[in-house]
């Protein structure tokens, strides 16, 4: 008989499971802690019953666990002083949506190599998260291939779905199933509907196809997710952080009867992919919170050590501390920031 399937598969190969992944590198009762501490802040954050603001602050994806350590340890210093205003998530980004071609993150190339052994970046992102974690930050990712949740999602604080993949069904799905809020990013093009549709859609319940800790195909039944949230990243044509369009969006949400606030990206199109732009727009944001404006939840901002990006490299070529895919601003003008934004939160 003719081959008809796995046409294009060159092989197979087996990968660990999720329930063996996490026997390996269990969560800990002070992480777990940590976790659900902070996605009860965060949940109440957005629905209005804790007056303080979230930031998810972090390099656009990580690669380096000693740098990645290093920044949590600064990020946790100041979160000590502002933890009356403001909580501080740490961006743990392992998988990078791509356009077309490129590095696509740490969980499927973690030597940056080409060599794709997505067990040890699986293995790696695990232990930064545990690491992260034993420093007393709650951690936020953007959740990609929906397989990866059941690695990875008891140590995720806050998680996003991209501009990208909002409008799908599987994201969607997958959503309605996870454990903490979930922002889903507007379209591309700036358009707010395809977004606010997702939130209604992650807020009830589904039955779908994915895999179990054990590694099993099974059917997935959900509750649905009651903390889907919009967040605000610009579009093709124009930011959307400013006062009119944040009202526009308010409306919007009215009228789709979603009762959470709005998170606004910094980054992106809302910086025209100019990192040294994120600082107008976390400006302007705090200029809304000191006029009084509730439905803001909070801000993201795309920040590492060093400010500035650099291309992938063998690790020895690399420079220490510095973004490997989008721009960021630097450790010191993330700390100053994150200060003036805390001090526009109401107490």
């Amino acid at each position: 008989m003719e081959t008809t399937d796995n046409l294009n598969i060159v092989r197979f190969k087996p990968l660990i499971t999720p329930q063996k992944l996490r026997e390996k590198y269990p969560e800990t009762e002070q992480a777990a802690e940590v976790v659900a501490r902070s996605r009860r802040i965060i949940q109440a954050i957005l629905n209005n019953q804790d007056r303080r603001k979230v930031v998810i602050a972090g390099p656009c994806s990580l690669h380096d666990k000693a740098a990645s350590v290093e920044y949590a340890a600064k990020i946790r210093d100041l979160q000590s002083k502002v933890s009356d205003k403001v909580l501080i998530v740490m961006r743990t980004y392992f998988e990078k949506p791509r356009t077309t071609l490129g590095w696509k993150g740490m969980i499927y190339d973690p030597y940056l190599d080409g060599s794709y052994d997505i067990e040890e970046g699986f293995i790696r992102a695990r232990d930064i998260l545990l690491a992260v974690s034993k420093i007393g930050l709650p951690c936020a990712t953007e959740f990609l291939d929906p397989i990866v949740p059941q690695y990875l999602a008891d140590m995720i604080s806050w998680a996003s779905v991209g501009a990208r993949t909002a409008e799908s069904q599987i994201h969607r799905q997958m959503a309605s199933g996870l454990s903490m809020p979930v922002g889903f990013k507007n379209s591309t093009d700036g358009n707010l509907t395809a977004s606010i549709d997702a939130v209604k859609a992650a807020a009830s319940s589904h039955s779908f196809m994915g895999i179990s800790e054990a590694g099993e195909v099974v059917i997935a039944e959900t509750r649905g997710n009651k903390f889907g949230h919009l967040v605000l990243r610009g579009g093709a044509d124009c930011p959307n952080y400013t006062e009119e369009y944040v009202a526009f969006a308010e409306v919007l949400l009215k009228k789709a009867k979603i009762q959470t606030g709005i998170v606004i990206d910094c980054s992106h199109a809302n910086s025209e992919k100019d990192f040294h732009q994120q600082r107008n727009v976390l400006l302007d944001v705090a200029e809304q919170l000191k006029k009084g404006t509730n439905i803001i939840s909070g801000v993201m901002l795309e920040s590492f050590l060093v400010e500035g990006c650099q291309k992938p490299a063998k690790a020895e070529n690399l420079i220490y501390g510095k973004s490997l895919t989008d721009g960021c601003i630097g450790w010191k003008e993330t700390e100053e920031l994150i200060n003036i934004f805390a001090d526009a939160v109401k107490g």
